[in-house]
């Protein structure tokens, strides 16, 4: 049996056939020229047919589709036989220029022509370089880019899966996501916790495996074996069982020993605090504002601010709700706020540091915040993203007082924010680590990359050590503020315990891993919690504190975790 391992992000025992991403397609050669011995009327036979083919594909996917993915695929099928497309390529093509090439120019151009009128306009570039890429892997008799469609469910393959590509993705149709890329803290490691879909990053070798190999994943110990057999079977029997009774959180997160810790929900609009509502969470930990300024040439104004959270508020009448402030930039950038020619943007203008050089923006997003707060019932504590500094912590808190919010604080992503909590906590009334940048910025390692996955894991020892540090700020001189998680590493339920050990006092994450997370709390008491963090601090490596502490968690295998 060939097995491969990697790094388990998101449990679940399922036995399927493999289904590999199509590899990117290739951009044509510039100058590439029409073959002489085919004519240019011949060639645009070609290229109509190849588009029309495209369209009726993706016209095809969308009547079976739903809600979101029903749109984009409509949208994207529109776009495929689009005149203005069509006919620049047509006369490319009348000039001597291959017909791959044509249509990648035509597409880059009409492209550059609709990001230039913005508004929705601007929305439907995406669609034209999308569908770009489908008529040249069309003409090329190759598969299509993007999510694989079929009519019976797989296991999806792939070197890692971009935001778009999740747009498509249909829950009911993958079964599981292993990639050969990607690290514990990658957007394909975000979404399969999202979705509840057994997922494995950072397998090396399984980019070779061949379409419809049957496969058996579990998402927790991070292996994907070829050819199961019996074992298998069962263990995929096993966990049907236990997901069902971890498909249901009680709405009540505390230790065995009854240490109250409030399991909130991570959320980035109103569905989704309907939805987090609906599966018990006790408040939200981290509303993400950023859903209000995506996909948009201009900044949204307060009153288009104030109904958007207003959404999210009155899904948790009297409950805490965390509201992070823009964090724009990096891997979220904006045209109305974004410098495009950063060389680094994950060390550049992001976060609360927007406000250096657009001045205005946050002070008009925290009067939305306390507007739409003034209005609801709910608990609204409000922080910023990338502090590193106490001045920054100060002037952030005193912008919030001046808005009518009483409750600033502060997220805890770089380390020196972490080394110097106690005295960012004078002026804070709140912390919250963010671990997944903290886990990137203290180890000097993009988390979207695979060879990096050990290294990019929030059970660094050096990590731990500065959630510990951070804590301990929160003590000193009496201060006693509560310090919150809401990054990735809260929703591992293996993690949130030694969490708990270090003193967090809230942990927040997606609505589904918040059965899983409670019910493996509630088997230890605050002091065993506490034994096993100081394990996972003493260990040489991220590795070996994962397993000090699985080992002392005997529940986990009862649970399939």
């Amino acid at each position: 049996m060939q097995n491969f391992t990697g790094v388990g992000v998101s449990p679940g025992r399922i036995i399927g056939s493999v289904r590999q991403m199509p590899k990117p397609i290739s951009e044509p050669p510039a100058g590439d020229r029409l073959d002489p011995s085919k004519s240019a009327d011949e060639a645009t036979g070609e290229l109509r047919a190849a588009a029309k083919t495209v369209q009726a594909e993706l016209q095809r996917r969308a009547e079976a589709a739903t809600g979101a993915s029903k749109s984009v695929l409509e949208a994207t099928a529109l776009m495929a036989t689009d005149p203005m497309l069509i006919k620049a390529a047509v006369k490319l093509v009348a000039t001597g220029t291959s017909t791959e090439r044509a249509i990648w120019e035509s597409g880059a151009s009409v492209a550059e022509m609709l990001h230039n009128l913005g508004g929705y306009m601007a929305e439907r570039a995406t669609d034209v370089l999308d569908v770009r890429a489908r008529i040249v892997a069309e003409l090329r008799g190759v598969t299509a880019p993007g999510i694989p469609h079929s009519d019976v469910p797989f296991i999806l393959v792939a070197e890692d899966l971009a935001p778009a590509d999740t747009a498509t993705l249909d829950p009911k149709k993958v079964l599981g996501l292993v990639t050969s890329g990607g690290g514990p803290q990658s957007h394909t490691a975000i979404i399969a916790r999202a979705l509840g879909l057994p997922a494995v990053v950072a397998a090396v070798g399984v980019d070779a495996l061949a379409d419809g190999t049957e496969v058996y994943v579990d998402g927790a110990a991070g292996t994907l074996q070829v050819g199961p057999g019996d074992e298998q079977r069962k263990a995929v029997e096993a966990w049907e069982h236990v997901a069902a009774s971890l498909s249901v959180f009680d709405g009540n997160g505390a230790t065995a020993d009854g240490h109250l810790v409030p399991i909130l929900a991570n959320v980035g609009g109103a569905a989704d605090a309907v939805k987090a509502a609906e599966a018990g969470a006790q408040g939200v930990g981290l509303l993400r504002t950023e859903f209000c300024f995506l996909e948009r040439d201009t900044e949204p104004t307060i009153d288009e601010q104030v109904v958007a959270y207003r959404g999210v508020f009155d899904a948790f009448p009297g409950k805490k709700v965390v509201v992070r402030t823009l964090d724009a930039g990096a891997d979220k950038p904006l045209p109305f706020l974004t410098d495009s020619t950063e060389p680094n943007p994950s060390l550049g203008v992001r976060g609360y540091r927007t406000d250096m050089t657009s001045p205005g923006v946050l002070k008009r997003q925290l009067t939305a915040i306390a507007t739409a707060a003034e209005a609801s019932s709910a608990v609204v504590w409000v922080m910023a993203p990338m502090i590193a500094t106490v001045d920054e912590a100060a002037d952030f808190a005193a912008m919030c007082r001046v808005a009518g919010l009483k409750t600033p604080g502060v997220m805890v992503e770089v380390p020196s924010a972490a080394l110097r909590s106690a005295s960012i906590l004078t002026e804070a009334e709140f912390v919250s680590l963010g671990t997944n940048d903290l886990t990137q910025y203290a180890m000097a390692a993009d988390r979207q990359l695979g060879t990096l996955a050990a290294l990019n894991s929030p059970w660094q020892p050096a990590v731990l050590q500065l959630i510990q540090l951070t804590v301990a700020g929160s003590i000193a001189e009496g201060h006693n503020k509560p310090v919150g998680v809401c990054g990735e590493a809260a929703a591992d339920p293996v993690l949130a315990v030694v969490l708990v050990g270090l003193g967090v006092a809230t942990l927040s994450m997606t609505s589904r891993s918040m059965s899983a997370v409670g019910a493996v709390l509630k088997s230890v008491t605050l002091e065993e919690a506490q034994g096993l963090a100081e394990l996972a601090l003493s260990a040489r490596n991220a590795d070996e504190a994962r397993t000090r502490v699985r080992a002392g968690l005997p529940i986990l295998e009862e649970l399939g975790l």
